[in-house]
């Protein structure tokens, strides 16, 4: 009588033992791999690991963006107006939701590890140099898909019918890594 409840008692402090014990290795096999991914990371040229951020960055960066964009259009003499953005959702690092827009869309989007931003801007110029420029922004290191392209002639129909001046309305949609 007098030792089972002290021996109960002992057999609930060796199973906490037990899984603090369990607890410990986790977390130096944890620390192990926290290392190992640190060294692998330091040991990544800096050029490429900036390439890679422009590549796919951990956040929406539209200023960024439409500053490249600008860059790539403007050697054609191209200069972008009427730019546009679809207020997405944009979900901060606990992936709780900070703007709303469409529900269905918000749902879509909390359940991947990236978020995309629509963009969409106008611009004119002749259709070779607009050719040049899709072609640029296509080679860029940037992540951009070209929803839609609305050629408009009224341009050139008013400027006369030899110069070759178009308008162009561009949609594209560019994604960025969640946290």
């Amino acid at each position: 009588m007098f030792t089972s409840p002290f021996y109960e008692e002992v057999s609930l402090i060796k199973s906490q033992v037990a899984s603090y014990n369990e607890a410990l290795a986790n977390s130096k096999a944890l620390e192990i791999e926290r290392d190992n991914l640190t060294q692998k990371y330091n040991s990544l040229d800096p050029e490429s690991l900036s390439k890679l951020e422009k590549f796919l960055p951990d956040n929406v960066d539209n200023i960024r963006l439409i500053l490249e964009i600008e860059k790539i259009a403007s050697p054609y003499g191209m200069v972008l107006k009427d730019v546009k953005y679809n207020p997405i959702s944009k979900t901060d690092t606990t992936g709780t939701v900070t703007q709303t827009a469409q529900s269905a869309s918000v749902t879509k989007q909390l359940n991947k590890d990236y978020g995309t931003w629509d963009l969409e801007f106008s611009t004119q110029g002749s259709y070779g140099n607009f050719v040049n420029f899709m072609r640029d922004l296509e080679n860029n290191l940037r992540v951009v898909d070209v929803s839609s392209i609305q050629f408009d002639s009224s341009v050139a129909t008013a400027q006369g019918a030899s110069s070759g001046v178009y308008k162009y309305g561009i949609k594209i949609k560019t994604y960025w890594l969640k946290n």
